[in-house]
């Protein structure tokens, strides 16, 4: 990855004075003093922006260009990675990555949604959006990581699942319908992570799992921002909006108990940073499957099934005298949190 930063619109003021900072130290002169000066308001500048980020600057920062991918922490995190290829049916979706590595001492299957780097990457990739055959894909590899009793880890960056026509043509929702029936009864150890953006049925697909981590600048959401405004404002520009009520942030998923840890990040987003975030996912891969891989099959099975059937909580209003009457399933939804 190249060590040269893309600025987003509110990184700008940060981006100026690291600029001049920069011209100060080659410009052959002793100022260090000015420099140091400029340090330090650098510094300050970016604890006040990063720490009171929007949903709508993490979203952007989610998809930074810059941004590290699947590919990027496979080689960071894992050791003797062997990539497996194809769905046996149809072919091989490039939009996503998988095969067998070691976690330090632990045996893992990976699958993980990749993006490009360029035009002709992302083609090849298709903007990290599977096909149903990448999704028949993954069910095979985590088929075959159940035969050999190896955890699964997966990641998770996709805009969302392909919705042209020839996907369509080819099974998409039963293809992704199947894959949460067959993840939610697998009896191994499944961890997935959000990487950059987890969109839709498109990330749900492969992220049905026993734990469920977050990177810091990462978001989840069941449609983008910018769909979200189409819909509701039709007005796709209203996304900074949407994002904000659609509470799609590590943080807010995270006080409504949809994911269980958010992994945090350098300041300014993994993109500045790499190895130390690369870093960060490892510990905490490294610590929440050496503790699932103590429970036994039936036990894995059953915490997964508890984990999706109590997200969500609802009360019930008690009534008295000619007022009272049974609660129904729509009045229920009324008070649903989640």
């Amino acid at each position: 990855m190249s060590n040269e930063i893309t600025a987003l619109e509110f990184e700008k003021p940060i981006t100026d004075i690291e600029n001049r900072i920069s011209e100060l130290k080659n410009s052959g002169n002793d100022k260090s003093e000015e420099v140091r000066i400029l340090e330090k308001k650098c510094e300050k500048l970016k604890t006040d922006i990063y720490g009171s980020l929007s949903s709508w600057q993490r979203v952007q920062l989610a998809r930074h260009p810059k941004r590290p991918y699947t590919s990027d922490y496979i080689s960071l995190i894992f050791t003797d990675f062997v990539e497996l290829h194809g769905d046996r049916a149809y072919s091989d979706d490039k939009a996503l990555v998988c095969g067998l590595a070691m976690l330090g001492s632990i045996p893992v299957v990976i699958v993980g949604q990749q993006k490009g780097r360029n035009i002709k990457e992302n083609m090849e990739r298709n903007f990290g959006m599977m096909h149903p055959e990448g999704y028949r894909k993954a069910l095979r590899i985590m088929k075959l990581a159940e035969k050999f009793n190896h955890p699964v880890v997966t990641f998770i960056d996709t805009p969302g699942a392909y919705p042209g026509i020839g996907a369509e043509e080819r099974g998409q929702a039963e293809a992704i319908a199947r894959n949460l029936r067959e993840m939610a009864g697998l009896k191994i150890p499944v961890v997935s992570v959000i990487i950059g953006e987890g969109g839709s049925g498109g990330a749900l697909g492969i992220g049905v799992s026993n734990k469920l981590l977050m990177l810091e600048n990462a978001y989840y959401s069941v449609i983008t921002p910018e769909g979200c405004a189409a819909i509701l404002f039709r007005d796709a520009a209203r996304a900074p909006e949407a994002s904000e009520a659609l509470k799609i942030t590590a943080q807010d998923l995270y006080k409504l108990g949809i994911i269980d840890e958010i992994i945090p990040e350098p300041l300014g987003g993994a993109h500045r940073d790499v190895q130390s975030t690369a870093k960060n996912i490892k510990n905490s891969l490294t610590k929440n499957i050496s503790a699932l891989n103590k429970m036994s099959k039936s036990q894995l099975e059953e915490e997964r099934y508890k984990k999706y059937r109590n997200i969500g909580v609802f009360t019930e209003e008690r009534r008295s005298g000619s007022e009272r009457r049974s609660i129904s399933k729509t009045d229920r939804r009324k008070n649903k949190v989640v």
